[in-house]
């Protein structure tokens, strides 16, 4: 299984002059033009207290130059694992475009009035369910969730959900943004920007 990506338009520092978020909101508009499935997907990379590693996918509900947000139960095992060590590495794996947008830097909790902000653009069932679940802890039976998710929704019938107190928003702050783009022969580019020192650095793929 080999893919030949061909010669797309070039990729070279010049695009990173003005910083790396107007770029990368070009590029996640090109993956949603694409009709890419899930275009804000993030595979997010974090170290448990033990130094172990782990890799999911998420989704990215907004970014700017401060970063990237996604929202959680801070009790699930990448909540707990990015108290511990707060810092991640995220990737947008655009690979029916041929590119990748890596974010690696510290990690530190959206405040109070942004999660809330958000939360309530969130569909109710997907309230409830944040409700109904204990994030990465073990249950029975699937039958045992859905009579979780059964209990909270009478709890709350009629009136608005609330944020749960143990929910909320990551940002991973920008300490390095690399932008990757597939080229024929695996001779790819890619261009990383330093954020605090403004540095940007063309690498060998």
């Amino acid at each position: 299984m080999r893919v030949d990506y061909g010669e797309p338009e070039d990729l070279d520092v010049d695009d990173l002059a003005d910083g790396w978020c107007s770029l990368a909101q070009q590029w996640l508009s090109d993956a949603i033009a694409a009709n890419l499935p899930e275009p804000n997907a993030i595979v997010l990379g974090t170290v448990d207290e033990a130094g172990r590693p782990a890799t999911r996918t998420v989704l990215c509900k907004d970014f700017d130059a401060d970063g990237v947000v996604f929202y959680t139960n801070y009790d699930s095992d990448k909540g707990r694992a990015l108290t511990a060590t707060p810092y991640a590495s995220i990737t947008f794996p655009w690979i029916g475009i041929a590119r990748q947008l890596t974010v690696r830097g510290p990690v530190a909790r959206v405040d109070a009035e942004t999660t809330e902000t958000y939360w309530r653009t969130r569909p109710r069932g997907s309230q409830l369910g944040a409700w109904a679940s204990e994030q990465s802890r073990p249950i029975g039976s699937r039958e045992d969730l859905a009579a979780r998710l059964a209990e909270v929704t009478v709890t709350f019938d009629g009136i608005e959900v609330p944020v749960p107190p143990n929910w909320g928003g990551f940002r991973v702050e920008p300490e390095t943004v690399e932008f990757w783009q597939g080229r024929t022969s695996r001779m790819h580019n890619r261009i990383r920007l330093r954020v605090a020192s403004g540095v940007i650095e063309r690498l060998q793929p």
